[in-house]
């Protein structure tokens, strides 16, 4: 079922619509979709290197709402609409655990890593945001910060190197956004004991 959903996600960037999907895809994946928009994102920027900036302009600005949604489901609606959601997708466990746990260095963490490298993935710290009651201002100001240097940074790297960088990223991704986490919180955990 994931390979298909990932499989029409990717044949969205052929269509005149194209960036209309990646609004979309980009605003419900903050929130409850589970495929990122970098699968769209990526191809519609291979094709289109000229809009590539333009792009990565759209899908933060989606994800950002998307991501204010997430905010205010989690606030607002966590026990009706969130709680679902997330035992759909198999990660209420995970949520619990981080909700019990989580301070707002902790969140703030979060929120860049999960903007960054989807870990954990955006939508689980958006409705967690809202729960724990973040100030929805910095919220917003964190989302943008780390959403948009993701797709603005991958929009500079398909412009600059095209189609080799393509494969560089969707082979490696996971190991870059990995160590860029991994480096987030080894410099929150040195600035914490450092005081």
């Amino acid at each position: 079922m994931l390979r298909k959903l990932y499989d029409w996600t990717l044949s969205l960037a052929a269509r005149k619509s194209a960036e209309w999907w990646l609004a979309i895809i980009a605003f419900v994946e903050s929130s409850v979709f589970l495929v990122p928009a970098d699968v769209l994102y990526l191809p519609m920027a291979l094709s289109r290197p000229d809009r590539a900036y333009r792009y990565a302009l759209v899908a933060t600005i989606a994800s950002v709402l998307g991501g204010i949604a997430g905010w205010f489901l989690g606030h607002y609606a966590y026990e009706g609409l969130a709680k679902p959601i997330l035992e759909f997708y198999g990660k209420l466990d995970e949520f619990e655990h981080l909700k019990n746990s989580t301070g707002i260095g902790l969140i703030i963490i979060l929120l860049v890593t999960s903007g960054l490298a989807h870990l954990p993935p955006i939508k689980v710290v958006t409705i967690l945001s809202g729960v724990v009651g973040v100030n929805i201002w910095l919220f917003i100001l964190l989302a943008i910060v780390a959403r948009g240097a993701r797709f603005f940074a991958l929009a500079w790297l398909l412009k600059r190197y095209g189609e080799p960088i393509r494969h560089f990223i969707e082979k490696r991704l996971g190991t870059i956004a990995a160590l860029a986490a991994a480096a987030v919180i080894l410099l929150y955990i040195a600035i914490k004991y450092l005081h």
